[in-house]
């Protein structure tokens, strides 16, 4: 049982590191995504979904150990999670002790990922704003005044300028 928590507390330790990547990830993504460095985006983008692929993979070790340690232990497999280990190991303080510190220090940093992700949503979504505006902006440009463009029928008959370098006639 003991090994079982120690390779769990491992687990999770190495969870917050690939976490700790992933903050790094959203600093970094920040500064990109205010300098509209598309590649860069792209990059870190592909850094990310490496992470997360990992954090699954560690995901599902950490479940099977706690199935493992919730077998052991003679307790129900189902809804076992590390809060629940902690509170069953009171009678093993050293382990309960590490083993809280690592969810402690995983939750910490996944909350900080959380907050940025956040943030860096919020950059996008004011980015995508900004984009629309200004192809409205660039459509307004070309379009003609909404007045005195009829033909004998009454139709409007463009709503596009002319693109001529000279409006002047010679």
């Amino acid at each position: 049982m003991a090994s079982l928590v120690e390779e769990l507390v491992t687990i999770l330790n190495e969870e917050e590191k690939v976490y700790q990547e992933l903050l790094t990830l959203a600093n970094n993504k920040v500064l990109v995504l205010v300098q509209a460095d598309v590649a860069g985006l792209e990059d870190i983008t592909s850094k990310e979904q490496q992470a997360s692929d990992t954090l699954i993979s560690y995901s599902n070790k950490q479940v099977q150990l706690l199935k493992d340690i919730a077998n052991v232990l003679g307790k129900s497999t189902e809804g076992m999670t590390v809060t629940k280990l902690i509170a069953l190991l009171d009678t093993q303080p050293e382990m309960q002790e590490s083993l809280t510190i690592a969810r402690n220090h995983l939750v910490e940093t996944a909350g900080k990922v959380n907050q940025l992700n956040e943030q860096n949503t919020m950059l996008i979504e004011q980015a995508i704003e900004l984009n629309d505006f200004d192809l409205t902006l660039f459509k307004s440009l070309r379009q003609a005044p909404e007045t005195a463009n009829y033909d004998a029928h009454a139709n409007n008959t463009g709503s596009l300028l002319g693109n001529s370098g000279f409006d002047a006639k010679q």
